[in-house]
């Protein structure tokens, strides 16, 4: 078969166009692939966040694509270990960079497929090019938030991993004491202190000295912990954080539940309908139909597992102090009398629309149908 007509005999073949960058982060160096979808794309290796060998690569692909010194530049990689610093320092040099999720690249569908980073990268810039093409939905593309919104998600976040640690000296000590057959209720506070004080004895040296210092690490999770919690509790108190304070008047919702949802989820997104709020919690319907086969795989989990998870805490509590809301009304006459299959589905359901009304609360004020608000000056119910 003959090759195309190029049209390049005696003609300026000077690309007037943009240049895409693809970046594939590594640990110890990052893959780029370069084109503008006219020649083959280049294709180099940096070490890990060298910024001024990133510039250079792009500098010398314009020069490989006949493209101007100041010809736009746009952008993109996954989401991952490296955050937004690389999105925020890409901005101010002009170029226009997209943060993708990595679950919504396709893939090759073979069951042994190549995969390396430098097919990876050319993946990357190839769906660029289609997302500028065109194809909006070639992809999933994050919100970067401010850095000050991305600050403020660190203390819910740290303190939700203090309290796995604190679970996990706790468990480890039982399992310990059980090898020599002892039980406790409580580990941690005073009353652990007086029954290590009349049973410690009992065990060898070694294991006593292991459990010890399990119990200063317990000690120093559980004072981070309270420190913590007084900081949230005082914000709050302070009017520093008004959200929260209004999502924490409903009843059934404390102040730790309507912290984690402001700050991972209606504090920085900005949701335009309903779908968009059931998508991003992940707490969407994913039908299978092809053909004459019809099967509902249950919900996505492909938004925030945070948020999710508390929202079906959150759906348990409100049908405990709003049993006479709509919500929960509609949730009993459809839903309670099944059996557990019937009511772990309805959860999810109630989970949906409970996100919804929240939404609806912080956003226009609606107070959701038949909530109660708690009394002024109330404590909250810790969710």
């Amino acid at each position: 078969m003959d090759a195309p007509d190029t049209a390049l005999q005696g003609r300026d073949t000077t690309i007037t166009g943009w240049l895409c960058v693809a970046f594939e982060l590594g640990e110890k160096s990052w893959k780029l692939s370069l084109g503008n979808g006219v020649r083959a794309p280049s294709r180099c290796t940096v070490t890990s966040g060298d910024t001024a060998a990133v510039l250079t690569a792009i500098a010398k692909a314009k020069a490989r694509c006949h493209l101007a010194a100041d010809a736009p530049v746009r952008s993109c990689y996954e989401a991952g270990r490296d955050g937004f610093w690389l999105h925020r320092w890409l901005a101010p040099h002009g170029i226009i960079n997209l943060v993708v999720e990595p679950a919504s690249i396709e893939v090759n569908r073979r069951a042994r497929r190549v995969k390396t980073d430098r097919l990876d990268a050319d993946k990357l810039l190839s769906m660029l090019m289609r997302y500028y093409g065109g194809e909006r939905r070639v992809w999933a593309v994050a919100r970067i938030p401010t850095p000050e919104q991305e600050d403020e998600r660190r203390l819910h976040q740290e303190l939700g991993r203090l309290r796995q640690e604190r679970t996990a000296h706790s468990n480890r000590i039982r399992s310990l004491l059980v090898l020599h057959n002892l039980r406790v209720e409580r580990i941690g506070g005073r009353a652990w202190a007086r029954w290590w004080a009349e049973h410690a004895a009992q065990l060898s040296p070694g294991l006593r000295a292991e459990i010890e210092r399990e119990s200063e690490r317990l000690s120093l999770v559980a004072t981070q912990i309270r420190t913590l919690e007084a900081l949230k509790a005082q914000q709050v108190r302070d009017g520093v954080q008004p959200a929260i304070a209004v999502l924490a008047r409903l009843a059934g919702i404390g102040t730790g539940g309507a912290w984690t949802l402001v700050k991972e989820l209606f504090g920085w997104r900005q949701f335009h309908n309903r779908r968009e709020v059931a998508g991003c919690l992940g707490l969407a319907p994913t039908p299978y139909a092809s053909g004459t086969s019809e099967v509902e795989q249950g919900i996505s989990k492909a938004g925030n597992k945070r948020a999710r998870w508390l929202m079906v805490e959150l759906a348990w509590s409100w049908l405990r102090f709003q049993p006479a809301s709509q919500l929960s009304l509609w949730f009993n006459q459809r839903f309670a009398s099944g059996g557990k299959r019937s009511r772990r589905i309805g959860i999810i359901a109630l989970a949906r629309r409970l996100a919804i009304a929240l939404w609806r609360y912080l956003q226009y004020g609606e107070i959701p149908p038949g909530a109660t608000l708690k009394p002024s000056g109330s404590n909250a119910v810790a969710t």
